[in-house]
């Protein structure tokens, strides 16, 4: 008997086991009376492409709903993104009368409907850029809430200053939060290059993009490692990628390639920042 048909054999057994169990007990007794606990189900399916197999019936192990369910609760759990931040939802994304915010869900709701045709590929990343106070962070972590709930994705959400305060802060996680930041299916980076205001030599206060020598090289090597293993971004920016270029071209560019399919830069307008309305 090969591998796979002893796993399916073993699955079996446990789950006919379970079901002879079951019929003495209430089926309330169980978190999952779907699968009685087992996790799964053995299913029956007909062969429809085999010529040789073909109309041949066979049975096949399937993960019950509820490990799905439990699989996007853990997700959510670790991914970092705050309980505030687990309730934005396409649903709740107000775009009655406002043709930018619309434009913008379009976008993420057209990424959300093609991922799993562009996920392995270079440019399979999502950048919302531009005026503060549009709805980037909104639809991004309403994307991410998503991908974790349906599409059964990992995400990692990283607050690009508060991020980069708490590794300055505490090198022990440096290493650590760098490598699960490389690794993670789904990387989301919120207010990259979040801008500061300083006065310039005239006393007017201009906004300057925050980016110490030490975060752009820290994240010049995550962001080459996601591009070269064709791992998805999230990025929402107050800047535009030409500024983002011009701040540090190597990283400017990879970001500008890996979204270049799916990206919208809000050109500044204070009257499309809802904060105000």
């Amino acid at each position: 008997m090969d591998p796979i048909a002893k796993v399916m054999e073993r699955l079996k057994t446990q789950y006919q086991q379970s079901l002879q169990n079951g019929q003495a007990l209430n089926e309330r007794e169980y978190e999952c009376p779907k699968c009685k606990d087992v996790g799964g189900l053995i299913v029956k399916k007909v062969d429809e492409e085999d010529c040789c197999t073909k109309g041949k019936e066979y049975e096949v192990w399937v993960d019950c709903d509820c490990q799905l369910q439990k699989r996007a609760n853990n997700l959510l759990k670790v991914s970092e993104i705050t309980d505030e931040f687990k309730n934005k939802t396409f649903s709740n994304y107000e775009i009655t009368n406002r043709p930018v915010a619309k434009a913008m869900k379009d976008i993420a709701t057209k990424y959300f409907q093609e991922y799993s045709d562009i996920k392995g590929t270079e440019q399979n990343s999502i950048a919302l850029l531009g005026q503060p106070g549009c709805g980037k962070t909104h639809l991004l972590t309403a994307l991410s809430n998503n991908m974790m709930q349906k599409k059964l994705e990992s995400v990692l959400y990283f607050p690009y200053v508060e991020g980069f305060n708490d590794l300055r802060n505490d090198f022990e996680k440096l290493e650590a939060k760098l490598i699960r930041m490389k690794e993670v299916e789904i990387l989301y980076i919120d207010d990259l290059f979040k801008p500061a205001s300083k006065p310039d030599r005239d006393g007017k206060r201009i906004r300057v993009p925050q980016a110490s020598e030490w975060e752009l090289k820290q994240l010049f090597a995550v962001i080459n490692y996601r591009q070269m293993n064709n791992k998805p971004i999230f990025i929402s920016s107050e800047l535009d990628f030409n500024e983002m270029i011009a701040l540090d071209e190597g990283l400017g560019t990879r970001i500008y390639m890996m979204c270049k399919q799916y990206f919208m830069t809000v050109e500044k307008d204070l009257s499309l920042n809802y904060r105000l309305a």
